[in-house]
């Protein structure tokens, strides 16, 4: 049962601290014996049950004073959640219960700041790109050099990745969220001050910051997630996350065609349009910087699953980033997803990016349709990564969900490759929004499932070698497809894309589902410890194991 914010720092009843330690639970342990004895609530030295007491109960109290031997990788996942820290004490004195979770309404607060922030960097990534022929000739350049201020967010993740994920695992959310709404914020502002006309290499300053930023933007929705959200929502949290991004991509197809027309005979007007654009994004940067630095706090006063209060209450000097770093590249299922995740971002980024070249080589002076198109892939994108993280949460099945939808994003993309030349815009509008809802549906789902796989492992390592992989296969298809579309024409750079996410098909099709995540939750759930507040109304005539006091001196 949550409690309201203003009540999160109250102490917590006498007699009830907080565990701190664990109780390794040793295999091949003799067998106990345990009195089971039906109380009012739990008391010290219990174990909240449901089960039989033949079962987990006397194997647990039996295991207690019994020699320890190793334990193999999997079983000592499961015992870092048996709260240790028992004392020799009388059966009716209070002691140490089990980790209390409880769900925190500020979730929702941190989850729209964040979303909200997210959008506005997004924003700032596809605003020149999907008007490229205008600041084209604006600022007297290349496409190429247009280009480049979408390819820079994806530079400079690259070398940036590691000390932004050990910024965040070593100094935590909070910080890590001030630095990427900062940063978004000040490229905002540099870039109002770059609307005139040799004034480029000042726009590529701002868009280099908000670069910069993105770099602690992309790798939180699944930290958040799993830091402020219980296991049945754990999903849906990080799929609204990633919504956010979405949504500002879906707005800078938007509104830049909106705001900023295409009138190169009045380069005084178009000048005006620009920085209208320009400092409203700087007003809304700025606001949200404002509210992070109120309202984002580090974690919730109680982890919101037994998974993330096993988490919690690890020692902080075990924690090794460079061990976290090795232990994933060892993992074989993560490394798979590492580049079937780069494959498929890889290639929505490089979409996003061409998309207005692409429109405008068979459908002249429809810079605003191309816009609307965009919106329409990334709109749809949305409404495919919340029904993927909804299904996430009541089905758990992440392989399955991962193959389908990246077969089916293979599917749309051939259709929209052998559709865009038909001469009718409205089939562009459906093909790219069938294109957009299993891509960009796609994104969350390589979050979640490199979360269950690389458990206990940090979510922000994790997550942050996944943008990693989609930024170095993002600027290569970019570079790539451009080029092909400038020589051949779109078509012979969509097949391209093509090739390359059939081989992530087959790649998908070989990682081993090994939800550790999930099963971790799932243990505790087949025995039926409940960690709830002691003065919950839900706690209804528990039953409790009684350690011996010959056991409990033991601990």
């Amino acid at each position: 049962m949550a409690r309201p914010d203003d009540e999160e720092g109250a102490a917590v009843a006498a007699g009830h601290p907080h565990a701190k330690g664990y109780l390794p639970l040793p295999r091949g342990a003799p067998t106990g014996k345990g009195s089971l004895e039906p109380q009012n609530g739990p008391k010290a030295g219990s174990l909240p049950v449901n089960g039989a007491p033949g079962d987990s109960l006397a194997a647990a109290s039996g295991a207690v004073g019994g020699p320890q031997t190793p334990l193999a990788p999997e079983e000592e996942t499961q015992a870092r959640l048996l709260p240790a820290g028992a004392r020799a004490e009388t059966p009716g004195a209070e002691g140490a219960p089990l980790p209390r979770t409880a769900l925190s309404p500020r979730r929702f607060v941190v989850l729209l700041i964040f979303s909200l922030y997210s959008l506005v960097n997004a924003f700032q990534w596809i605003q020149y790109s999907i008007i490229s022929n205008v600041f084209e000739g604006f600022y007297g350049v290349t496409l190429l050099h247009i280009d480049w201020l979408s390819m820079v967010y994806m530079l400079a993740y690259v070398p940036l990745i590691f000390p932004a994920t050990w910024l965040l695992d070593t100094r935590g959310l909070r910080l890590t969220a001030l630095l990427g709404s900062g940063l978004n914020c000040l490229g905002a502002w540099i870039k109002c001050g770059s609307v005139q006309q040799h004034l480029f290499w000042v726009t590529m300053l701002g868009q280099c910051l908000c670069s910069v930023a993105q770099v602690f933007i992309l790798g939180l929705p699944s930290r958040i997630a799993s830091v402020w959200f219980g296991p049945k929502e754990v999903s849906t949290a990080c799929a609204t996350a990633v919504l956010g991004n979405q949504l500002g991509t879906a707005v800078g197809f938007l509104l830049p065609p909106v705001l900023v027309p295409n009138t190169q005979n009045d380069t005084n007007l178009l000048a005006c349009n620009i920085s209208t654009m320009f400092y409203g994004t700087s007003a809304v940067a700025t606001l949200l910087f404002i509210l992070t630095a109120i309202a984002f706090k580090e974690k919730p006063q109680y982890p919101p699953s037994q998974a993330q209060a096993a988490l919690q209450d690890s020692p902080p000097e075990e924690y090794s980033y460079k061990n976290s770093i090795r232990n994933l590249f060892k993992n074989i299922p993560f490394v798979l997803l590492l580049i079937t995740y780069g494959i498929m971002t890889g290639a929505f980024y490089s979409v996003s990016t061409l998309l207005n070249q692409m429109i405008l080589t068979y459908h002249k002076g429809e810079e605003v349709n191309a816009g609307r198109i965009g919106l329409t892939l990334v709109v749809a994108g949305m409404v495919g990564s919340i029904l993927c993280g909804l299904w996430l949460d009541f089905t758990k099945t992440y392989k399955q969900t991962t193959l389908i939808v990246y077969i089916l994003s293979f599917i749309g993309m051939v259709i929209f490759t052998f559709t865009l030349d038909l001469g009718y815009i409205i089939i562009v509008f459906v093909t790219g929004g069938v294109l957009g809802f299993f891509m960009t549906g796609y994104l969350p789902l390589g979050f979640e499932f490199a979360v269950e796989i690389t458990y206990p492992e940090s979510e922000g390592t994790s997550s942050g070698l996944l943008n990693a992989s989609a930024q170095i296969f993002g600027i290569l298809f970019t570079l790539a497809q451009g080029k092909l579309t400038s020589d051949y024409g779109p078509e012979a750079g969509n097949i391209f894309l093509c090739v390359w996410m059939f081989i992530g098909i087959i790649l998908t099709a070989l990682i081993k589902s090994d939800l550790r995540r999930h099963n971790i939750n799932i243990g505790i759930t087949n025995v039926d410890i409940k960690a709830v507040p002691a003065d919950s109304p839900t706690d209804q005539e528990p039953k409790t194991v009684m350690l011996p006091k010959q056991s409990e001196s033991a601990i």
